[in-house]
């Protein structure tokens, strides 16, 4: 998908693409650099983004999922089994260390 944020000091939009699993109205990713990345950085300021999805776009909340609950669990599992399929590296440790950030998507 692409994910566009507000920056945090410019203000502008900034669009990523980035792996996603969806889970009914949310929309799961995993920052594999944390708190450090840019994007995580800018949602934590704005949490108002947009997501685009093939031909759809939808706007949506991001959030940090809590460490340690069912929904962390849930947002690990969801991307990795999405991905292991496709991707010839081992997506355990970056599945296991990197930060699960979720969009509620207004849909």
């Amino acid at each position: 998908c692409y994910l566009t944020t507000t920056g945090r000091v410019s203000g502008r939009q900034h669009t990523i693409e980035i792996w996603f699993a969806l889970e009914g109205r949310v929309l799961y990713m995993l920052a594999g650099g944390r708190e450090k990345s840019d994007w995580v950085k800018n949602v934590l300021k704005n949490p108002a983004v947009q997501v685009r999805i093939a031909k759809r776009t939808f706007n949506g909340r991001a959030r940090i999922v809590e460490g340690g609950t069912e929904e962390d669990i849930l947002a690990r599992k969801l991307v990795l089994d999405k991905y292991t399929p496709r991707d010839s590296d081992d997506l355990t440790g970056w599945s296991r260390t990197s930060l699960p950030v979720a969009v509620n998507l207004d849909v």
